[in-house]
């Protein structure tokens, strides 16, 4: 699933040629201190399971079972090495019907409660056909939902809650990711709106804090109905500001993920036109869409020094051009045990198929890159997924969209 707006690839990267990706942009910071370039990583792509349709996403409810998403809306469940014929859950009946071509919107996101084993709730992030309401354009609604997991392991499609909904001018920009935070709250990702710049009322949605889009929300859904505000939101009780937004500044978070370690939040930013980046999220933080693309002025030539405003802006720990991918895939800082090489690096990758990681070096981030073997050439990646155990999985489709069963999951092992 390609998640930026103008270049919907493949076709696009022939098509267009390369003007697009060599339009010149000047970083804000000075050149750093030449440093020794990162050692590339080997790894296994051990194959999990294959034969299914556009994956988005996976959970791990535990006793050796892992639930697996498919963008169409359905839910299954993977046990000793089979995928079980009868899903967790269908529920096609509430997602948007998607397009078997390029398709951002679907079932796109799960968390299982951090009491899971004990009250069976979970949590996903899903599109819906849109109420129309007179003067105003809505394209579909995004829908976070509450299930609880029967005895029967079989969920009723019209037994969810909803926890929030967002109408969208545009089909594409959803974000879709949802994760608990080491605080038990639940953090929402969610795109701008759509379309392309950001082009939402005055100053973009963005940078509008009376609106969610554009932004990584923080709710409690331990309390209230459907759920409660904590009251340490940063910016609980200030006029014109949601009080449910967490961070602003952002056009397609598609991904959030927190280090098990430093509890940090880290979330793979989608870009526009030329930069792609990687940002740690802290609360309160501004992280400059539409003003800013990367650390860049998002008018594609001049640095904010001399070309935007960026007071209060926190720029990215890395960015990379369209030169090397165009689609961001957020993923996580390695905690687990069976590639010690990863240890403490963010692995991440592009939804055109370079994966890399990052590990700090001093004040910097530097990036090195990672190669794969046993996995067929040629695949987009559409997800990386974290178990229980630190370890992680890359979630692969051949083509640029769904309307193939060809997709497949692979596990990291050491090579």
């Amino acid at each position: 699933m390609k998640l930026s707006s103008t270049l919907k690839i493949a076709a696009i990267v022939c098509g267009m040629g390369m003007a697009a990706f060599t339009l010149s942009s000047y970083i804000l910071d000075k050149p750093a201190r030449k440093v020794a370039d990162p050692a590339a990583i080997t790894l296994k792509a051990q194959k999990v399971a294959d034969g299914l349709e556009a994956l988005t996403d996976m959970a791990f409810p535990g006793n050796g079972e892992t639930w697996i998403l498919q963008q169409n809306g359905v839910i299954l469940s993977l046990k000793d090495g089979k995928v079980n014929a009868e899903p967790i859950a269908d529920l096609r009946s509430k997602v948007k019907k998607i397009n078997n071509g390029y398709e951002e919107r679907g079932l796109l996101g799960i968390a299982l409660h951090p009491q899971f084993k004990s009250n069976r709730k979970f949590y996903i992030f899903y599109s819906r056909d849109a109420e129309k309401k007179p003067g105003v354009r809505i394209d579909h609604t995004d829908v976070v939902a509450e299930y609880v997991l029967p005895a029967s392991g079989q969920v009723d499609p019209n037994s969810g809650k909803i926890i929030m909904a967002f109408d969208k001018p545009d089909g594409n920009h959803d974000g879709g990711c949802v994760k608990f935070g080491p605080d038990g709250y639940l953090y929402v990702s969610l795109g701008d709106g759509g379309g392309q710049h950001d082009k939402h009322g005055t100053i973009g949605n963005g940078q509008d804090m009376n609106t969610l889009l554009g932004k990584i929300l923080r709710i409690d859904v331990n309390s209230g109905e459907p759920y409660s505000v904590p009251k340490d939101n940063p910016f609980v009780g200030k006029a014109d500001h949601k009080p449910e937004i967490y961070a602003s500044g952002f056009r397609n978070p598609y991904r959030l993920s927190f280090d098990k370690a430093s509890k940090q939040m880290f979330v793979g930013e989608v870009g526009q036109d030329l930069w792609e980046e990687v940002d740690i999220v802290t609360k309160g933080g501004n992280y400059g869409w539409r003003v800013l693309e990367g650390a860049h002025c998002h008018n594609f030539t001049n640095t904010p020094e001399t070309g935007c405003k960026i007071d209060g802006m926190i720029m990215p720990i890395h960015e990379y051009s369209h030169r090397e991918g165009v689609s961001i895939m957020g993923g996580f800082v390695y905690n687990g045990k069976g590639v010690p090489a990863l240890k403490g690096k963010y692995f991440f990758a592009d939804w055109t198929g370079p994966i890399w990681y990052l590990q700090k070096e001093g004040a910097k981030w530097q990036r090195g890159n990672i190669s794969l073997k046993d996995i067929p050439a040629n695949q987009k990646i559409t997800g990386i997924s974290e178990d229980e155990n630190g370890e992680l999985y890359v979630l692969t489709n051949p083509d640029t969209g769904p309307g193939n069963n060809k997709c497949a999951i692979y596990k990291m092992v050491n090579n």
